[in-house]
């Protein structure tokens, strides 16, 4: 019998103190996800030279493919909906991000598939590089050297990307997502050069250094984020698809690292009917009871409140031949926090920055994912260890 509460540990509410005590937080955070998380911009360096070093030009011997498939599963999975939001609605083939075991029927010889693992060894990625090599689509292979995905490519003859492996999954969004995106390049897909890469990874490492534990609540937008999201509902939306991008990562990492419900997703989507939560018994309804004297922060178990967190894009030229014209994006941002301000449910808004597709999404992504962090330790969470994660592997495995 497995006791369904061992390794469980910390605290029902979040203690804001400890967000300012540098020395608890390292104490708090054993396996270094904030240190991890840190490294964004080493990885993009990192992962670039790799790809580098990798045979990435044989990918165009057989010219513009059919469709491109990006394997993989959690934050590998997560891969391929930056490719396609990257490569945008101008990408002239279709970008599918696929995150069960093997490949759609209709791959074959005119496809490329490229399989992405933090591990080497994830099933969905080694079962997606078979099957291409099985049906004769060409493949690219992404993940940790000498590891099975590694070996599973070189019997195919096929180009394989090494990423670095310092990190964990969670945190090495960066490491396994630019060789996705080299590997698109060398297809023709996407315009990626080497100076978005050098301003992501600058843009990054400033994040990293706003982010820093050592930096007051005050002063550091992560930790400040997350107090905001402590004791609530977090609903995450983002104004474009780049932005929604961003707000299913902030989602992955709000449930992985904090353990977290959350609601997350595309703003357009969410007009057509989620937006109905403002108005729902944890938001409008829950808001319309709240003590006028009591403190608007506070939190109790019996008085759970939304909290939005919205991610705007703004968008690089209102010219662009986007899914949507930039304003009917901005309007509808506008809307959605007018909606919220009128029923009281608080919103955090995060901007992106930045002169690429790249660089805008890395300033979407940088902050929320420390502030996940941030709110793990502050509810005496250890951001790595997720005990539920290890039971659902050993019950699955049985």
């Amino acid at each position: 019998m497995i006791d369904g509460t061992a390794g469980v540990s910390g605290h029902r509410h979040a203690d804001d103190r400890l967000l300012d005590d540098p020395k608890a937080l390292a104490e708090r955070d054993p396996g270094g996800m904030l240190r991890h998380t840190a490294s964004a911009g080493a990885q993009v360096r990192e992962s670039a030279a790799l790809a580098a070093e990798a045979n990435l030009s044989m990918l165009a011997d057989d010219g513009r493919p059919r469709a491109v498939v990006i394997a993989g599963i959690g934050t590998a999975g997560r891969t391929g909906d930056v490719l396609a939001t990257v490569a945008g609605p101008r990408c002239p083939v279709p970008v599918i991000a696929h995150r069960s075991a093997g490949v759609p029927g209709w791959v074959g010889a005119a496809d490329v598939v490229i399989a992405v693992s933090a591990s080497g060894r994830s099933p969905e990625a080694l079962g997606a590089a078979e099957a291409a090599h099985r049906r004769g689509a060409r493949l690219v292979a992404v993940g940790p050297a000498d590891s099975q995905l590694q070996s599973l490519a070189e019997r195919a003859r096929a180009p394989f990307i090494p990423v670095p492996r310092r990190a964990p999954a969670r945190a090495s969004l960066w490491g396994l997502t630019v060789p996705v995106l080299l590997a698109a390049r060398a297809l023709g897909l996407v315009k990626v050069n080497e100076a978005d890469l050098a301003e992501t990874a600058a843009r990054l490492d400033a994040d990293a250094d706003r982010c820093r534990p050592t930096a007051e609540s005050f002063v550091n937008p992560a930790k400040s984020l997350a107090l905001g999201l402590a004791g609530s509902i977090p609903i995450v939306w983002g104004s474009s698809p780049l932005a929604s991008v961003a707000a299913r990562r902030f989602g992955d990492t709000l449930s992985a690292n904090a353990r977290y419900p959350v609601v997350t997703g595309a703003l357009g989507e969410a007009g057509r009917g989620r937006v109905g939560l403002l108005d729902g018994v944890f938001g409008g309804l829950a808001e319309g009871e709240r003590d006028i004297f009591a403190d608007p922060e506070e939190s109790t178990p019996d008085g759970t409140r939304l909290r939005l967190v919205l991610l705007r894009d703004g968008g690089l030229n209102a010219e662009d031949d986007a899914d949507e014209p930039l304003a009917v994006e901005e309007r509808r941002a506008d809307a959605v926090q007018t909606l919220a301000e009128r029923r009281g449910v608080r919103c955090d808004v995060v901007t992106a920055e930045g002169g690429s597709a790249l660089e805008r999404l890395a300033s979407l992504v940088a902050v929320p994912d420390f502030a996940s962090i941030y709110l793990a330790l502050a509810h005496g969470l250890d951001p790595m260890a997720v005990p539920a994660i290890t039971e659902m592997k050993e019950l699955a495995n049985q």
